[in-house]
């Protein structure tokens, strides 16, 4: 997680709210460095969510193989085979 400030700039085309920008630009002197800070904190919250969300499944998927391991399944107890 985190920007990696060494990665080169490229311009990009964004369409805005045209009474926002206005508002922001009379609060920052660089709009430009705090989207990408505001997009930066956005981003990693996201991907942190997502992990945190991986990693619930992914203890749901293990104690659901645990359960199973241990006391089985109803299909067991109705299969043909």
């Amino acid at each position: 997680m985190g920007d990696d400030r060494s990665t080169p700039k490229r311009p990009v085309n964004m369409t805005l709210n045209e009474d926002v920008v206005r508002r922001a630009r009379a609060l920052t002197s660089n709009l430009s460095e705090t989207v990408e800070s505001l997009l930066a904190a956005y981003v990693d919250e996201a991907e942190a969510r997502a992990a945190s969300r991986n990693q619930q499944i992914e203890a749901h998927i293990a104690a659901s193989d645990a359960f199973v391991a241990k006391h089985g399944t109803l299909a067991d107890e109705f299969s043909s085979l």
